[in-house]
């Protein structure tokens, strides 16, 4: 009751309108801001704990709409591309210059340079309630996370317990004999009588969900040609002269359909090594997991009717409880329009984001599947404050060293 009263309080006065009091655990606030209503709002969980009017960027220099986090904050800072303007109170977006932050200008239209500016006491406020890493979601019209309740969502278990060896062979370091390791049996006490506990880190984990890149492809082609005793190296995603070397290899010694396809990454070639190395279905999907603002895991999964688009929506966990096991997840969808030559690149054929009955969000998380193995991992490392992101073009060009997942919807 209180938050709807503070969010029509803020409506209709068109000012900031804070109650940090409300915002007991910095990990779950969202920010969220609408470029055609010039407003920020920001939630606790599912809470509005605060309101403000904005000014985003002006025509020629327009604030791009997606799903962005805080990588800076600076009390004071000056524009490096603008001769040296103020910008106090500044939670950086990209390092390509968009950031939130103060300003004595913040009419009722867009007139920045591409920055969101926030009137001086909410700016102020903002900043003490935040911590790096906040999710800042920018769109066109007024986006209302919603509740999403499915199962492709995550819940938190237990870490896995590390594993024990018998007898077992550990990889040497290079130039050394295989190490013998022998260890006594231990009892695990069974899934049911061990309680699921938080993760022992319990900064939120950023999760990305897209179609696979050259980049996956390649690794997997040059992982499995490892394995398949073709020399590759240490698996990098780029066809450099080893790789080419292994694939000139392989066509010598197993057969590979003809193709009109001339390239070294014809699909009838990693068709042919997924067969020789046993791997099944090829995977059109990857997985990605952050945290703060590091790499630490990636998985391939599945996606159902891949020549329909996936559509980009945001989802964030709070009320996360280890004793039973569940956490409540808000989602939302963000208007995304792809041009012919990105769909003709991921082999997208509909914009269509289903063919089932439903609304998008749902129907995308339907689409999804991740490998059991995969989800016990991410399970085991959810925690409050962690979020989800579904896409269609993968990393970008924002997303980098010392971001989360930026992915951009119009620029």
């Amino acid at each position: 009751m209180l938050s709807r009263l503070v969010f029509g309080l803020g409506l209709l006065s068109a000012t900031a309108l804070v109650h940090p009091a409300l915002a007991a655990d910095a990990r779950t606030l969202q920010i969220f801001v609408s470029k055609d209503a010039q407003s920020l709002t920001l939630y606790d969980g599912a809470d509005v704990v605060a309101t403000s009017k904005v000014s985003t960027g002006k025509s020629g220099h327009t604030t791009p709409s997606g799903i962005f986090s805080v990588i800076e904050k600076r009390k004071y800072h000056e524009s490096n591309l603008y001769s040296a303007a103020p910008m106090p109170f500044m939670q950086r977006l990209t390092w390509s210059g968009i950031a939130l932050h103060e300003s004595d200008s913040v009419p009722n239209y867009p007139a920045s340079h591409g920055c969101v500016r926030l009137p001086a006491a909410f700016a102020k406020q903002l900043y003490t309630m935040t911590q790096m890493g906040v999710p800042v979601v920018i769109a066109d019209a007024e986006l209302t996370p919603e509740p999403i309740n499915h199962p492709t969502l995550f819940r938190p278990d237990m870490p896995e317990p590390p594993a024990l060896l018998s007898d077992a062979a550990l990889r040497p370091a290079i130039g050394q004999a295989p190490i013998q390791v022998a260890m006594n049996d231990v009892a695990l006490p069974s899934a049911q009588n061990r309680a699921a506990s938080p993760p022992t880190n319990d900064t939120p984990i950023r999760i990305l969900i897209t179609r696979r890149s050259q980049r996956e492809e390649v690794i997997d082609l040059q992982t499995y040609l490892n394995e398949l005793g073709f020399v590759v190296g240490e698996p990098d995603g780029l066809l450099g002269s080893a790789t080419l070397q292994a694939i000139s290899d392989f066509k010598l010694r197993y057969p590979v359909e003809p193709t009109a396809d001339k390239s070294p990454m014809s699909d009838a070639l990693i068709k042919a090594v997924y067969a020789a190395a046993d791997k099944g279905t090829r995977p059109n999907g990857v997985i990605m997991i952050r945290q703060g603002f590091q790499p630490v895991l990636e998985a391939p999964i599945s996606i159902a009717n891949p020549g329909l688009a996936l559509g980009t929506h945001f989802f964030f966990v709070h009320n996360v409880d280890f004793e039973t096991g569940s956490a409540d997840w808000m989602g939302a969808t963000l208007p995304d329009t792809l041009s012919r030559a990105t769909m003709t690149r991921l082999g997208i054929s509909s914009l269509e984001s289903s063919i089932i009955s439903g609304t998008p969000i749902t129907n995308a998380l339907s689409r999804i599947d991740i490998p059991e193995e995969t989800r016990r991992k991410i399970d085991s490392m959810l925690t409050t404050g962690s979020t989800l992101t579904i896409s269609d073009t993968g990393l970008g060009t924002e997303t980098g060293k010392g971001t989360d997942f930026i992915t951009v919807t119009k620029g």
